[in-house]
């Protein structure tokens, strides 16, 4: 029953900002790596920033020094800021997180994506 749910997405123009959110729910023993991939159209999932149980985090070369992942493991749920959006940022954001739960071990889990727009 882990659900993991995206949310913040929407329509902005480039140089914008958003704030993706990540809610985590369910029988969570842990939450281990977090990680935010996006798929642009015709193009393949792509891993853009993950971070550690710890708060290390790391980021893909084109987003550095634009986009901030954290997290709240009080509240299991991630977050990824994105400042100085720009058109080739458009793509679905995927929430992604290897929980341990009810399961022999620990397990990946997706959310449904949020669609991000970012507009000339």
């Amino acid at each position: 029953q882990v659900q993991l749910v995206e949310s913040g997405g929407g329509l902005v123009q480039a140089g914008g900002s958003l704030r993706l959110s990540c809610a985590v729910s369910g029988i969570i023993f842990s939450i281990n790596a977090m990680g935010w991939y996006r798929q642009a159209p015709g193009k393949q999932r792509e891993l853009v920033a993950s971070i550690t149980r710890d708060g290390s985090a790391h980021y893909a070369d084109y987003v550095k020094g634009r986009f901030t992942i954290s997290r709240d493991n009080a509240k299991g749920t991630m977050y990824l800021q994105m400042n100085s959006l720009k058109p080739e940022d458009t793509a679905v954001y995927y929430c992604n997180a290897n929980i341990y739960s009810v399961a022999a071990r620990p397990t990946d889990y997706w959310g449904q994506g949020t669609q991000v727009t970012v507009s000339s």
